[in-house]
């Protein structure tokens, strides 16, 4: 009998505890809307496109979420929790690898993309480039990958586009069929056949935010070039364009 109701007692503790960490784990998945506006605020005035900062957690908040998980290295859960709230309220602005003009950089390793202006303050909006893997086009074997340099934006679409591989929606392109174009579909890995794609909802502002001649900055860890002298020298970035 006295093993049988230590047996119910530890029994009856565990369950308890089980009770307690579900609370604890549910409590910070389920922030109060204050809380929810307090990280919109945060993560809008340090550059995360949150759309409106209203505390309501919709898919742009959950998009600005995944961009600061992504540039901060944090695991990419899309999840507002309490720790995650703590590390937005000590974050800073990201920094663009290459300061002092107006311009776009693509981060192939976090997978963000920034917009830049002259004071170096940026908009971050994740994106989804070139998985890397072999596809069938129009026949032809090719492989799904984003091209690294520097670029300008030379052409560019209003609304939707339909190409052989599939839709783009605002595109803004700056290498061969290469552009940076809104989609339904941004999942947190690159994916797309080489493509920027960028969440749908902010495709039209961003492209708005990217005349014809905008200089783009396409760079992972071991590639990396400097467009400085094209914004020094207008003329030289209008021989690339030619070229």
């Amino acid at each position: 009998m006295v093993s049988r109701s230590l047996t119910v007692k530890a029994l009856a503790v565990c369950l308890l505890l089980i009770s307690v960490f579900s609370t604890v784990n549910s409590q910070e998945q389920r922030l109060a809307r204050i809380q929810i506006k307090e990280a919109e605020r945060l993560l809008s005035q340090i550059g995360y496109w949150t759309g409106r900062v209203d505390g309501v957690f919709d898919a742009e908040t959950r998009s600005a979420l995944i961009t600061f998980q992504k540039w901060e290295g944090r695991p990419t859960s899309g999840l507002l929790s309490l720790a995650e709230l703590e590390a937005i309220r000590i974050a800073v602005m990201p920094k663009p690898r290459d300061p002092g003009y107006e311009h776009v950089e693509i981060d192939l390793d976090r997978q963000v993309l920034l917009l830049i202006n002259k004071q170096d303050e940026v908009r971050v909006f994740p994106v989804s480039t070139g998985s890397g893997e072999e596809f069938i086009d129009d026949g032809q074997t090719s492989v799904a990958y984003t091209p690294r340099g520097r670029f300008i934006v030379y052409d560019k679409i209003a609304g939707w586009e339909t190409g052989p591989i599939g839709r783009m929606y605002y595109p803004n392109y700056i290498s061969g069929g290469v552009a940076i174009h809104g989609s339904r579909k941004v999942p947190v890995q690159p994916e797309s056949h080489g493509c920027i794609r960028i969440p749908l909802f902010a495709a039209r502002e961003v492209s708005k935010l990217l005349p014809l001649g905008t200089i783009v900055l396409v760079y992972d860890k071991v590639s990396f070039v400097s467009a400085r002298a094209w914004a020094e020298n207008p003329k030289l970035k209008q021989s690339a364009s030619i070229e």
